[in-house]
């Protein structure tokens, strides 16, 4: 006689079945592939290299080259020969620079129904459009997966979105994912995992599905994933990976921690307003009040591919840009732009008068298109955070490719809500491009070679049982990575050099951060920084906690973390300490702390401030502790 199994969903299949065990409730589980950009990648590759690990252990690992190619200067040219001869040596795939963004690259080539993918970068989760279990992680993480160590997180609670009807004419899967950020905001799904379900799935492409995974990011999700069905095959097929599909969704019966419905063919077109991605209003409400643009981008990781290069084609065939608007297309990938210029597509494109780009991440974390002194830019991009454009003053909207390509025409916002008419049409491809001759193949030889940029790791002193302390800064809720360790062109170029990226910490929010916390290591406090909700939300690099931790930051004060941060701040010996709203009301910048850890094997961090003491419970794993203590996951 048969057992009866309990249903289980799409998520919990796959983590199940990579599963290492689970302890304090951390899962571990195993990790089929990895990715790595230049941006996070250069710091991730000198932690592996610090393992003596002889080769990658992974099935799959990939080193791309998608953020860092602005060359100003030798920095980034360095940092991508370092990256390419580390690849050689020890068993990665290196893509080239100029083959395309880091996400539409994976899902075009490596991702496949099934697999467990961790990347250094917070949109890996777009490669849940092929029923993979992506997760974003700082590089640290990642070198311990390249090393063939479980990667752990805390259980996530999945959360079934249930899809019904069709989009209409206008509406795309962004604002699919722009309904779901305006409901549930940027802390809305921290520790959660989105499984999507429902008749109107198979209502959305590959590429549409990619989009919603990648910007659920946005809701400080674990990760999102759609089945693996026929359009999964289709997508797969037309790739030349059909052999990669295969068949996979949740049970029947399935249980979910909470279940949210969405109608479809009741969206409309959205935008998410300056400077969060969950500042979400209707479009026509914006067209109404006459916004006028100034500059129009479409492409990165979340709206780059053939189908998004196709609707914007369709709408400026025969059309000209308006006169007052700066407009920029980068297709995410080099096939993706092969394809758009073999069916006339690109011609009409830069015959409206566009300005094509390369395929790279680029505007989107600010290296280049930097818009001018308080502009309105409208971007198909995934955030929208203060300053990430390279311009504070600018105020950035997220829209779709078809409400950037319509707004871009009219010079102001245009709602493209049931806009069918006059599009013009494009021959369908039997199969797409896949030229992987940029895609280097790994023969394990030759020597890494380390520019003068490269400075080696900086080593951490361990953990004393009493810190004392200052506050160095106070900030309000949602502080991102951005806001912490700036992106942009004058920033990536040193981010293999934590010495120099130091300077930037914190420098579009208190200019004298590395000063004053230079001047509390010199008489012996150690820095404190005092947030509130959802501290560190956004990007997974691990600078936002190298780089305060190498100017004496040792604790973090937070109402909430973001997952991927919290995690970051433990792997370097920074205590991310979880408060209660009457602390942080209590507590004001500039004040005096102790900081007593000696019971922090039993959870207890106490606080000894002018008002008193308080004693913080933490959730640390014995793990977790232990990394602590050693002063960081390496020194441990």
């Amino acid at each position: 006689m048969e057992h009866c199994k309990t249903p289980l969903t799409l998520a919990e299949k796959i983590l199940a079945a990579h599963s290492e065990g689970e302890a304090d409730g951390t899962l571990k589980i195993r990790i089929d592939q990895t990715l790595t950009q230049d941006a996070t990648g250069t710091m991730a590759y000198l932690e592996f290299l610090s393992m003596g690990i002889p080769k990658v252990r992974t099935s799959l690992s990939v080193s791309y080259v998608d953020h860092n190619t602005l060359q100003s200067g030798f920095e980034n040219a360095d940092d991508h020969i370092f990256l390419e001869t580390v690849a050689n040596k020890y068993g990665i795939v290196f893509s080239k620079a100029g083959n395309g963004i880091c996400h539409q690259l994976h899902l075009e080539n490596f991702s496949r129904p099934g697999i467990t993918l961790l990347g250094s970068d917070s949109h890996t989760p777009t490669s849940g459009a092929l029923a993979a279990i992506a997760i974003g992680a700082g590089g640290l993480d990642i070198a311990l997966a390249m090393a063939g160590r479980p990667f752990r997180l805390p259980r996530p609670r999945i959360v079934q979105v249930r899809l019904t009807g069709r989009l209409r004419a206008g509406v795309t899967a962004k604002d699919v994912i722009l309904e779901l950020l305006r409901r549930l905001s940027v802390k809305g799904g921290v520790n959660k995992i989105f499984e999507y379900t429902g008749p109107g799935v198979e209502t959305l492409s590959v590429p549409e599905r990619g989009t919603v995974c990648n910007m659920g990011a946005e809701l400080g999700a674990t990760t999102s994933i759609f089945p693996s069905d026929s359009r999964t095959r289709e997508f797969l097929r037309m790739q030349g990976r059909e052999a990669d599909w295969k068949a996979l969704s949740a049970d029947e019966g399935a249980k979910y921690a909470e279940t949210i419905e969405i109608d479809l063919s009741s969206l409309e077109a959205l935008a998410a307003c300056p400077s969060s991605p969950d500042n979400v209003r209707p479009v026509r409400e914006l067209e109404a009040e006459g916004v006028k643009i100034d500059q129009v981008l479409i492409g990165s990781c979340t709206n780059s591919s053939y189908l998004d290069m196709e609707m914007v084609a369709s709408i400026l065939k025969g059309r000209k840009i308006h006169n007052s608007v700066s407009f920029g297309i980068n297709p995410g990938s080099r096939n993706v732009l092969e394809m758009t210029s073999g069916n006339g597509m690109l011609f009409d494109i830069i015959q409206s008068g566009a300005r094509i780009l390369e395929c790279t991440c680029g505007p989107c974390i600010g290296m280049g298109q930097s818009p001018c002194t308080n502009a309105v830019s409208v971007r198909t991009y995934n955030r929208n955070f203060l300053g990430r454009s390279g311009t504070v003053s600018a105020g950035v909207y997220l829209v779709s490719p078809v409400t950037a390509a319509m707004s871009a025409l009219s010079g102001h916002f245009t709602d493209p809500t049931g806009t069918s008419e006059n599009l013009a049409k494009y021959p369908k491809p039997e199969e797409y491009i896949n030229d992987k001759s940029m895609f280097i193949q790994p023969d394990y030889s030759g020597d890494v070679v380390m520019g003068p940029n490269i400075k080696p790791l900086p080593r951490f002193d361990a953990l004393p049982d009493t810190l004392e302390a200052r506050i160095l800064l106070k900030t309000g809720d949602d502080i991102s990575t951005d806001h912490i360790m700036p992106a942009g062109a004058k920033v990536l170029p040193y981010r293999s050099n934590i010495e120099r990226i130091s300077d930037f910490c914190f420098m579009n929010v208190k200019t004298s951060f590395k000063k004053e916390a230079l001047e509390n290591a010199a008489v012996g406090k150690a820095s404190v920084i005092l947030a509130g909700r959802n501290y560190g939300q956004g990007s997974s690099r691990e600078h936002a906690a190298i780089a305060p931790r190498y100017l004496g930051v040792r604790a973090v004060l937070a109402k909430s973390f973001a997952r991927i941060h919290r995690q970051n701040l433990a792997n370097w010996g920074i205590l991310p300490l979880e408060i209660p709203d009457e602390l942080y009301e209590s507590l004001q910048e500039g004040a005096a702390l102790k900081i007593d850890t000696s019971a922090l094997e039993k959870n207890e961090v106490r606080l000894l401030t002018d008002g008193g003491e308080c004693v913080i419970r933490t959730s640390f794993t014995a793990e977790e502790v232990r990394n602590l203590r050693a002063g960081s996951l390496l020194n441990a």
